[in-house]
This record gives C-alpha cells, sequence and structure tokens, in this order.
C-alpha cells in the first residue's frame, strides 16, 4: 500500500510530521472529548501505532489508528474517526478500509475496534460492517463508557 491514497475528493496520509500529527490530534480530540491527548501523547502513539490523516482540500476531516496486536489484545485494533460534519460522505469508508489492510500485514487474532459510547454514529457503522460488542468500560474519572467491538 502506498504512504499516500486518494479516495475521489479525500486523500489519506500518514500522520508524519509536525502539521500531521497536530491536524490528527485536533480530529481525534473532537471527536473523542473526553481523553484529550497532548501532543507528547501524540508522538508516542505515533511511535508504537500507525496514525493516518484525511484531508479534503487540504483541510483535515478525519483520522485514524491502527494499533498491532500486544500481550493483552491479541487482534488489531482499527479505529476511523471522521469529524461530524463530514461524516456520511464515505470518509469513514476509506479510512477503516486502509487501517483493516494495514492490520492484515501485521498478524494477530483478528480485528478490534474501540468507540466512545455516545459516539452513535461510530457504533453505528462499526455494526454496520459486521462487528460485534465485546465489552464496555469506563476510564477512571470519566463517566461515558467506551465500547469494545470485534470483527465476527
Amino acid at each position: 500500500m502506498n504512504d499516500q491514497e486518494g479516495y475521489g475528493e479525500l486523500r489519506v496520509v500518514p500522520a508524519a510530521d509536525g502539521r500531521g500529527l497536530a491536524d490528527w490530534r485536533a480530529v481525534h480530540n473532537t471527536v473523542v472529548p473526553t481523553a484529550v491527548l497532548s501532543e507528547d501523547e501524540v508522538r508516542e502513539r505515533a511511535g508504537r501505532n500507525r496514525l493516518d490523516v484525511a484531508y479534503l482540500d487540504g483541510e483535515a476531516v478525519g483520522c485514524s489508528t491502527v494499533r498491532p496486536p500486544d500481550g493483552g489484545t491479541p487482534a488489531a485494533t482499527v479505529i476511523a474517526r471522521i469529524l461530524p460534519e463530514y461524516r456520511g460522505r464515505g470518509f469513514g469508508t476509506a479510512l477503516y478500509e486502509r487501517g483493516l489492510a494495514h492490520a492484515g500485514t501485521l498478524g494477530g487474532q483478528g480485528v478490534e475496534t474501540v468507540v466512545l459510547a455516545s459516539n452513535e454514529e461510530g457504533l453505528r457503522f462499526a455494526l454496520a460492517r459486521g462487528f460485534t460488542e465485546v465489552e464496555r468500560y469506563v476510564l477512571p474519572g470519566d463517566t461515558i463508557p467506551y465500547v469494545t467491538l470485534r470483527l465476527t
């Protein structure tokens, strides 16, 4: 897979530099307001996960994370996030498919995703693609649960 792929008007690139990481962070923090990440936290995640940013006419509209399997989670984790005003246009599907293709190169036992329970559109997106809920959990200090789903 190329480092950069176009999906119609959408351009998806690795979040590999200052602007890419900042754009990834801005989208993440908008879609997941209960887990706002600092610049240092994003840089740390970029060192262990694949982070991509989706651009429409030069503006960041989405981001994704692909986490490799590890001791705690034997499955690869694919998370696609699209800003609310850009949903329903196929951009989430483009990010998800790119992430799923990368996850397939990582080995592991299946694919999971994680969605904030208040993100009803994100939950519908995952369920429509064959994911089923396996767990809900609340992080310390939070009140809104996260939903872990597994591709079946």
